[in-house]
Parts: structure tokens; C-alpha cells; sequence
């Protein structure tokens, strides 16, 4: 069982920037692909960024592209999403997603491991 734990989340203004992180305990292995999903009020949860569990390949979403930066530091166990340049329509629970397999993947299908979630919240 793997259990997974977010952290960074905020208050921010708009154009303002927020690192979040996400730490995997239980049992663990840096050989999993990671994500980062997010769900605003009234809407459905959608997909944020991916990577592989080599770190070497990462995805998208097309709104956060160029702003939003993921990445892993296998010797710690932890992944990372850089958040840049950030618009109010970037409030939403965010949500860190991990499964055993080289990944990344865009669909919250593919993940069996998914963590409470952490706020973050852009004022205008």
C-alpha cells in the first residue's frame, strides 16, 4: 500500500508562483509514474502534468503548458510541480496520483495511488 502525501498549496496572487510537493510513504520505489490532477469547484477533475518513473518523459495539459513545470528527485521519493505565472483559473485542488508502471499517463484511470489533495487558490 502506498500512501501519498501533498504539500505546498496556498494562497497566491495572480502572477505569482507556488511549488507543490508530493511524497509517496508505505511501499515505496522510485519505479512509478507520477501526476498531478486538479478539481475546481462544480467542475470534473482533469489532468495537469505526468512523469515517467525515470523522469525522462513528461506531459501536459495544454492550459498549463509553458507555466507549470513537473519533475521527480527519485532519492528522495518526491515529485515536484513548479507552478508559474499563475491565473485565478488555476484555483482548484490539486491532487498527486502515482502507479506502478514507466508512465507518464493523462488519465486519472491509469493511477491506483492518489493522495487528500492541497488547496491553492489564485486571487485576481
Amino acid at each position: 500500500q502506498v500512501q501519498l502525501v501533498e504539500s505546498g498549496g496556498g494562497l497566491v496572487q495572480a502572477g505569482g508562483s507556488l511549488r507543490l510537493s508530493c511524497t509517496p510513504s508505505g511501499r515505496t520505489s522510485s519505479r512509478y509514474a507520477m501526476g498531478w490532477f486538479r478539481q475546481a469547484p462544480g467542475k470534473e477533475r482533469e489532468f495537469v502534468a505526468a512523469i515517467s518513473w525515470s523522469g525522462g518523459s513528461t506531459n501536459y495539459a495544454d492550459s498549463v503548458k509553458g507555466r507549470f513545470t513537473i519533475s521527480r528527485e527519485n532519492a528522495k521519493n518526491s515529485v515536484y510541480l513548479q507552478m508559474s505565472s499563475l491565473i485565478p483559473e488555476d484555483t482548484a485542488v490539486y491532487y498527486c496520483a502515482a502507479d506502478y508502471a514507466h508512465g507518464p499517463f493523462s488519465l486519472a484511470s491509469s493511477y491506483k495511488y492518489w493522495g487528500q489533495g492541497t488547496q491553492v487558490t489564485v486571487s485576481s
